[in-house]
């Protein structure tokens, strides 16, 4: 799975804003990899401000270092680090 820093490797050049057919099409060009073909390719067909707004919105690996029991232990957890007035919401 491709990751964020993979996404905006290929995607350096690109003027923005852009659609999702020049985010690809750059990607193409820049001689990416399938992976990050594959999850630029399941983009939602909107125009990206930036280089950031493409990554999240792509189907891609946001914390590639984590393991799979890392990140079930991540989803068991509580969010800790939220402000106290806001856990009473």
């Amino acid at each position: 799975m491709a990751s964020y820093t993979d996404v905006l490797q290929y995607l350096s050049s690109l003027d923005y804003p852009a659609e999702k057919d020049d985010v690809v099409r750059e990607a193409e060009r820049e001689g990416a990899p399938p992976e990050v073909l594959k999850a630029l390719r399941a983009l939602p067909p909107v125009d990206y401000a930036n280089g950031n707004e493409v990554a999240r919105s792509a189907a891609i690996d946001a914390a590639p270092e984590l393991s799979a029991s890392q990140r079930a232990a991540q989803t068991r957890e509580p969010h800790t680090r939220v402000s106290q007035h806001l856990r009473r919401i």
